[in-house]
C-alpha cells in the first residue's frame, strides 16, 4: 500500500476512535442528565441533556462524512471528496445553532412565566452533581478531540471538539444556576433557567463564529490566508530560473488545499527541463501542505 493510502487509513482510524469515545460519553451524559433533570427538577440540566443529544448526533455525522471525504478522486469528483467534510462541519454548526435557539426560547418562556406568577422549585443536589461530572468529561473530550482535529487538519473534527467545549460551558452555566438556586432557596429558583438562557447565547456564538462562517468561506471559494499565499510564493522562488509567480489562485477543498499559479522561466529552455522544474515545485508544495494538495503550475516564457 502507498504511503498516502497508509496515512489516510491512519487518519480515519484516529478520527473514528476519538469520535466513538465521544459518542459513548455523550450517550452516558444524555441518560444521566435527563434522569437527573426530571428527578432533580432542573430545567438547566434538562436543557444540557438536549445539548448532549445534539453532540451525539454530530458524532454520527462526523463518522460518516469524514470517511466519505477520505475517498480518492473518481470519475464524478475530479477534486476528490474533501467538500464532504465541509458539509459535515456545516451540519454540526446548524445542529448547534438549533440547540442554542431552542434553549434560548424555552428558558425565556420559563423566566416570563416566573415573573407572571408561576412558581418554580429549587433543583436537587443530584442535578448539580451531574452538571459537574459533565463539565469535567466534556472539557477533556474537547481537548483530546481538538488535538486529533489539529493533527489531521480536519475541520469536521475540530468543529465537533467545539461542540464538546460548548457542552462543557453549558454545564458550567447549569452548575452555577443550579448551585445558586439550591443555596439561596425557592425565591432564587429563577437562577436555574437564567443560567440556561445565558448558555444559549454562547452556544449560538460558537455555532456561527467557529463553525458556520468558516464553512461559508470554504463553500464560497475564499482564498487561503495571505500568509499561506506568501509562503507558497517563497517556495516557488526557491527554484533556480523561476521568477514572477503570478495569477495565483488558492482555496480549500475540505481539509486539503488547492493551489494554481503561473511562473516565468527562460523561453529557450527545453520543454523537458521546464516540465521537470514545474514537477519539482509541485512535489515541494505537496511536501509542505500535504500529499492531497491539488497543484497546477502554468509555465510562461520570461518577458
Amino acid at each position: 500500500m502507498s504511503e498516502k493510502g497508509t496515512e489516510t487509513i491512519k487518519r480515519e482510524k484516529e478520527i473514528a476512535k476519538i469520535t466513538l469515545i465521544g459518542s459513548a460519553v455523550n450517550l452516558f451524559l444524555i441518560f444521566i442528565k435527563l434522569l437527573a433533570g426530571f428527578i432533580g427538577n432542573s430545567a438547566a440540566i434538562i436543557a444540557d441533556g438536549i445539548h448532549s443529544l445534539s453532540d451525539f448526533l454530530t458524532d454520527i455525522i462526523v463518522l460518516v462524512f469524514v470517511r466519505i471525504s477520505g475517498k480518492p478522486k473518481d470519475k464524478d469528483h475530479d477534486y476528490g471528496h474533501g467538500k464532504y467534510e465541509t458539509l459535515a462541519t456545516a451540519l454540526v454548526g446548524v445542529s448547534l445553532l438549533a440547540v442554542g435557539f431552542y434553549l434560548f426560547f424555552d428558558n425565556a418562556q420559563r423566566i416570563f412565566r416566573f415573573f407572571s406568577g408561576e412558581e418554580l422549585h429549587s433543583p436537587g443536589l443530584i442535578a448539580l452533581f451531574v452538571a459537574v461530572v459533565s463539565v469535567v468529561s466534556k472539557e477533556l473530550l474537547f481537548r483530546f478531540t481538538r488535538k486529533v482535529g489539529m493533527k489531521y487538519d480536519s475541520t469536521a473534527v475540530i468543529a465537533n471538539a467545539w461542540h464538546h467545549r460548548s457542552d462543557a460551558l453549558s454545564s458550567i452555566g447549569a452548575s452555577l444556576g443550579i448551585a445558586g438556586a439550591i443555596l439561596l432557596g425557592e425565591k432564587f429558583a429563577i437562577l436555574d433557567p437564567i443560567a440556561a438562557l445565558l448558555v444559549s447565547f454562547f452556544i449560538v456564538r460558537v455555532a456561527l463564529k467557529q463553525l458556520l462562517l468558516p464553512c461559508i468561506d470554504d463553500l464560497l471559494e475564499k482564498s487561503l490566508p495571505e500568509e499561506i499565499e506568501k509562503e507558497i510564493e517563497d517556495i516557488v522562488l526557491l527554484f533556480d530560473g523561476v521568477s514572477n509567480p503570478h495569477n495565483m489562485r488558492t482555496r480549500r477543498i475540505g481539509n486539503h488545499f488547492a493551489i494554481e499559479v503561473h511562473i516565468r522561466m527562460n523561453g529557450d529552455l527545453p520543454l523537458s527541463k521546464a516540465h521537470q522544474t514545474a514537477t519539482e515545485i509541485e512535489e515541494k508544495l505537496k511536501e509542505r501542505f500535504g500529499p492531497e494538495t491539488h497543484v497546477a503550475i502554468h509555465v510562461e516564457p520570461e518577458k
